[in-house]
């Protein structure tokens, strides 16, 4: 990693720069974008269709799965981890809300079971939490009909390398340093203003996904990037559902012999 890219993370992490950046991308036309955004997004794409907020707790209680039920959604459903709070049942217990709480982990076959293919999925303030989150773009394709609202935080660009991404475990307190934005109003990132935690869980920050790596795994995913809302440390992107780039099926007994044969025979397997 250069000197001159560090130098530029750390301005970036400054209020003013952060706020000269927007103000750039914004004159050269790009959409720059805003936490603030998710409950437009929610309001325009929740009307008449099924919705589901995956990773629907924290710090938010539920209020996007409430909007969307305001909103005209119909079988609304919110799943996290952890929960559901105090707080998302008071909110649920005032407005005699039908939102339908589900416990679990999405990548798991059994939780994508129970909430069943969604028309509208909203995903914010997740993927960089996950281990493997190609893993989770493939469960919310599983679950996506129409559209995906994704939202999560990002890394700048390397310059000259493309779909370059930074895995936070483990690095030493100096390196982690640099992707501390508490200057920014972030109050606590486990595994960054801190040594990784692993009774955590996916608490971690475990990803710092480039915006061009967070695009070519979307698309392998199976999703085609119809709008992106870009900002120095986060993305926010609208997406379609479409053919996967990607698709390995476990071959059955049989086939799997065969396929061993023909490997054999073609003389192309050698250790790396």
């Amino acid at each position: 990693m250069s000197l001159r890219y560090r130098l530029k993370v750390r301005l970036l992490k400054t209020r003013r720069g952060n706020l000269l950046w927007r103000h750039w991308r914004a004159r050269r036309g790009d959409t720059v974008g805003s936490y603030a955004d998710l409950a437009e997004y929610v309001r325009r794409f929740a009307p008449g269709n099924s919705f589901v907020d995956i990773g629907c707790m924290w710090g938010v209680n539920g209020d996007f799965a409430f909007l969307a039920e305001e909103a005209g959604a119909r079988a609304v459903k919110g799943v996290d981890v952890f929960g559901p709070t105090p707080e998302f049942e008071q909110k649920r217990h005032e407005r005699n809300s039908a939102v339908e709480f589900v416990l679990g982990d999405c990548t798991q076959p059994e939780t994508i079971g129970r909430i069943g293919a969604t028309d509208v999925v909203l995903c914010a303030g997740v993927l960089y939490h996950h281990p493997a989150p190609f893993d989770l773009l493939v469960a919310l394709r599983s679950l996506c009909r129409k559209t995906l609202i994704l939202r999560t935080s990002t890394i700048p660009e390397m310059p000259g390398v493309p779909n370059a991404a930074v895995f936070y475990p483990m690095l030493d307190a100096d390196h982690r340093a640099l992707w501390n934005l508490s200057s920014l109003g972030l109050l606590h990132q486990v595994g960054i203003s801190d040594a990784f935690e692993p009774q955590q869980g996916y608490g971690n920050w475990f990803w710092g996904l480039t915006p061009s790596a967070l695009r070519s795994l979307i698309e392998t995913a199976g999703f085609h990037v119809d709008h992106v809302a870009t900002e120095a440390f986060a993305q926010t992107l609208l997406c379609t559902p479409v053919e996967s780039a990607f698709r390995h099926e476990l071959p059955n007994p049989v086939q799997a012999q065969q396929v061993g044969a023909e490997v054999s025979a073609a003389g192309v397997a050698r250790p790396a």
